[in-house]
């Protein structure tokens, strides 16, 4: 196994992190965070030039044809730099579960819009009980008169107010089927949901909403098995934000150690704050080798739940961990709204409950050593 990055890739870091550096300055994080859109479509136009909408979809629909690594490293420079709008909605939970599930009549619609940046999609999974199996899905898809009639309710659904398609996990007579639904379908009601964050989760009521046999997306019935091969990716993907917002977290803090002086000298020399940077490094790097591990085996097609659950149950705590020693070894300051550590707090309490929470995860590896 050979975690390192390639020279490509390492071209994509330097390049993604100058681009936010340059494009993502904190007062447009946070002008997003109040915006009700939560989107900037000058900023979503200038990654989709770069072509990282279609960073992991083939060259045969208009992508780039990257693999996950790739998509795993842009997404930690993401992290970093605290990226709103549907990026990650679109790019990655949305186009990947369309390569798993859509037939090739779909794929050829469907993935080039999102290339180019036209389309922004979104995966609406999630229910009130805020659990990821097939036995928490309550919406519903029953066939009448050659149509499904949906009906239900979706909650946590991200960016999915300026969605143009939702995929719904629904529950049909022998499974799960996947759906693709226009935004501005009848009967569909979207509801903004305040977040800590200011990032952009809708309930979505499916009020017996029509669909035809056309929305399903890959085959009926067999929704679940797409979503088995999806979801670990999002999870890592999640992790690989985790792990960029993780980051910026440490070298904030240790840049700040070595300038702020108390009593005559730099509060870095003091050893309670070297060891809180300590354990803060500690944490990173776990993170840092759980996710990519888990990532190079999900590129090579190998199995991985464990390792997956494994990096999304470590990641979901230590993210938390350094986020609170952040602002203990900042003090009082980085409780301001004028210091950029806050978004990175709100971010590990919120990004912990996507795609499982740590009891969750646990309890996919306990499971997966024999217990």
């Amino acid at each position: 196994m050979d975690y390192s990055i390639t020279e490509q890739q390492e071209m994509l870091k330097r390049v993604a992190r100058d681009f936010f550096i340059k494009e993502l300055p904190k007062s447009l994080v946070e002008a997003l965070a109040d915006d009700p859109r939560g989107h900037s479509p000058d900023l979503w136009n200038k990654m989709a030039n770069l072509g990282w909408m279609g960073l992991i979809i083939p060259e045969e629909y208009c992508g780039f044809g990257g693999n996950f690594l790739d998509l795993v490293v842009l997404l930690e420079e993401a992290g970093r730099a605290c990226l709103p709008g549907p990026f990650f909605s679109t790019a990655v939970s949305g186009a990947l579960t369309i390569i798993e599930a859509g037939n090739e009549q779909q794929k050829q619609e469907l993935l080039p819009k999102i290339a180019c940046g036209d389309t922004i999609t979104t995966l609406a999974l999630a229910e009130p009980d805020a659990t990821v199996s097939p036995d928490s899905l309550n919406v519903e898809a029953k066939p009448i008169n050659g149509e499904y009639v949906v009906t239900g309710t979706k909650l946590f659904v991200p960016d999915a107010h300026i969605a143009h398609y939702l995929i719904c996990v629904a529950r049909t007579d022998r499974g799960v089927t996947l759906f693709l639904v226009d935004t501005n379908t009848k009967g569909l009601g979207l509801t903004l949901l305040p977040t800590i964050s200011g990032d952009k989760q809708c309930e979505v009521i499916f009020n017996k909403v029509m669909l035809k046999p056309g929305n399903i997306l890959g085959d009926l019935n067999r929704g679940w098995e797409y979503m088995e091969k999806v979801l670990p990716k999002v999870t890592i993907a999640i992790c690989a934000q985790m792990l960029g917002g993780a980051q910026r977290v440490l070298e904030m803090t240790v840049d700040y150690a070595k300038d702020r002086v108390q009593f005559g000298k730099a509060i870095g020399s003091q050893q309670a704050v070297q060891h809180h940077c300590a354990n803060m490094l500690t944490d990173v790097e776990g993170m840092r080798y759980s996710a990519y591990k888990a990532a190079w085996l999900l590129n090579e097609g190998l199995p991985c739940s464990k390792e997956v659950s494994i990096a999304k149950a470590w990641a979901n705590e230590a993210f938390y961990r350094v986020a609170a020693l952040g602002h203990q070894c900042h003090g009082a300051i980085a409780f301001q709204r004028d210091h950029s550590m806050y978004l990175y707090s709100q971010r590990a309490s919120n990004w912990s409950f996507y795609f499982g929470d740590t009891a969750y995860h646990e309890r996919i590896v306990a499971r997966e050593i024999g217990l």
